[in-house]
């Protein structure tokens, strides 16, 4: 599999139906297929492979040289303790696709954990909590993004936004559902904000975000107050989300409504695709990449099934709640990008703004709209990682957290230059930062050792891009 190659709409749409769908503009033979694809590689089209490779490179070290690293409770540990960064690296990816960037998507998540922090603390009076000035300026915010939505004709936001607005005025009590719905909401705010002023201002993300990255966390600060911060551990609900487990018959359910049913529709399509005469990929690849899934996610759920506490007094089991939480945003959000007009608009835009705008694309919209997605899902991140710590604090979504974000994305395979890759380079980017967290704690290493390493990581990643780019340029 090829990323979407950056050049006018036409070039976009035909390679990502080219890479993306599967569809080759030849018959050909399965020996003739695998030799194509390494020809793309050897061309500069490496996409997640270098990554994938990455990861492998770490976990055997990292088992040889700790013997805690490859145990099912740490496996199930590194999930968890990376999932928050790497769902802000899956907002962050349409973000990246454009060309642009956004620097405060950290700390906006931090504002969304706040707001739902002290709605579930002062039980649903948020004006009493945050102050007049703070709470009516949440108000005002909410039915600006409503307005600024509803001009461009971005439903979800506006929809999203207003619902924003009525919690706050409602002043429901607290409950967990309503404060995750608030969160994601906030979070859809802040988005049509940074959103309206890059792509209507035209004022550059870079300084926008980096103006809003100050903004979000002086308000972070004024919305923990002088504690400092505010715990959510009391809330069952809110603890489960990143320290709770499906039970063995929910993960075997999971494995196969999300299993199964990506063999059924890849299958089905391929099938359908004979059946009217149209040209596909080898059917013999189809099934082995079918089944690979398939394979990987059993051997994956039954080993999460099993107990994998330490303590012989307790039980632990079960595939861990962020699993699913990931796996299905990525199973929509690829849907999204690969297989509607809004995804190819996205990757249209990326490629060349200005030859999308001729073909009739709305620059200004989908400009917008990347930033609305980026915060909302930003705030999903920060619900999760609020979960694991159990409060919000002073820094929640600052200090690295934005960087380990673009970094899992960049890692991934994602292009800092716009126009090429895919939301899964995120989940790979985030689970290979998370490893290299993971295993030097393991070995005892500290933040120092831990942020120089990651750095390596990342400029290899960066180095890669910009090679395989050039190269591509030249072999195309």
């Amino acid at each position: 599999m090829t990323d979407t190659p950056t050049d006018t709409p036409s070039k976009v749409a035909t390679g990502a139906v080219v890479s993306d769908f599967g569809i080759d503009t030849t018959s050909r033979s399965t020996l003739e297929a695998i030799g194509d694809y390494f020809r793309r590689v050897r061309g500069g089209q490496l996409g997640a492979l270098p990554a994938l490779l990455g990861l492998l490179v770490l976990v055997i070290v990292f088992t040889a040289l700790s013997g805690n690293f490859f145990t099912l409770n740490n496996i199930g540990n590194l999930f968890a303790q990376g999932a928050g960064q790497t769902i802000i690296a899956m907002g962050i990816v349409p973000v990246l696709l454009l060309g642009e960037i956004d620097l405060s998507a950290g700390t906006a998540s931090g504002v969304a954990a706040g707001v739902l922090a002290l709605h579930l603390k002062q039980h649903g009076n948020l004006l009493g909590a945050m102050g007049p000035v703070v709470f009516y300026g949440f108000v005002i915010g909410s039915l600006a993004a409503v307005a600024l939505c509803a001009v461009l004709r971005i439903w979800a936001g506006a929809a999203l936004s207003a619902v924003a607005a009525v919690i706050l005025l409602a002043g429901f009590p607290a409950n967990p559902w309503v404060e995750i719905v608030l969160a994601v909401c906030v979070g859809t705010v802040i988005g049509s904000l940074t959103g309206a002023l890059v792509s209507k201002i035209r004022i550059p993300a870079f300084v926008v975000t980096l103006a809003l990255f100050i903004g979000w966390y002086g308000l972070l600060l004024a919305l923990v107050g002088k504690d400092g911060t505010v715990p959510v551990g009391s809330s069952h609900v809110l603890d489960q989300v990143a320290n709770g487990n499906l039970s063995t018959l929910g993960s075997w359910v999971m494995f196969v409504i999300l299993g199964g049913g990506y063999a059924v529709v890849v299958l089905y399509r391929h099938f359908a695709r004979l059946r009217n005469g149209l040209v596909a990929q080898p059917t013999a690849l189809v099934a082995v990449k079918a089944g690979a899934v398939v394979v990987l996610g059993g051997v994956a759920t039954a080993l999460f099934t099993l107990n994998r506490a330490s303590n012989a007094n307790s039980v632990i089991k079960g595939v861990p709640y962020v699993v699913p939480i990931i796996l299905v945003l990525l199973v929509v959000g690829t849907f999204v990008l690969d297989r509607t007009q809004y995804g190819r608009h996205v990757y249209a835009v990326g490629g060349n703004a200005e030859a999308a705008r001729r073909a009739g694309v709305k620059v200004d919209k989908i400009r917008m709209s990347v930033f609305v997605i980026c915060s909302s899902v930003a705030a999903l991140g920060a619900i999760v990682y609020t979960s694991k710590v159990g409060a919000v604090d002073g820094n929640s979504g600052g200090g690295n957290t934005l960087l380990f974000a673009v970094g899992a994305a960049v890692i991934g395979g994602t292009s800092l230059f716009g126009g090429r890759g895919r939301l899964r380079d995120a989940v790979i980017g985030g689970l290979v930062l998370a490893t290299v967290q993971n295993g030097l704690g393991l070995l005892g290493y500290q933040a120092e050792i831990v942020n120089m390493v990651t750095c390596l990581v990342l400029l290899f990643a960066a180095t890669v891009d910009a090679l395989s780019r050039r190269r591509a340029s030249v072999t195309g």
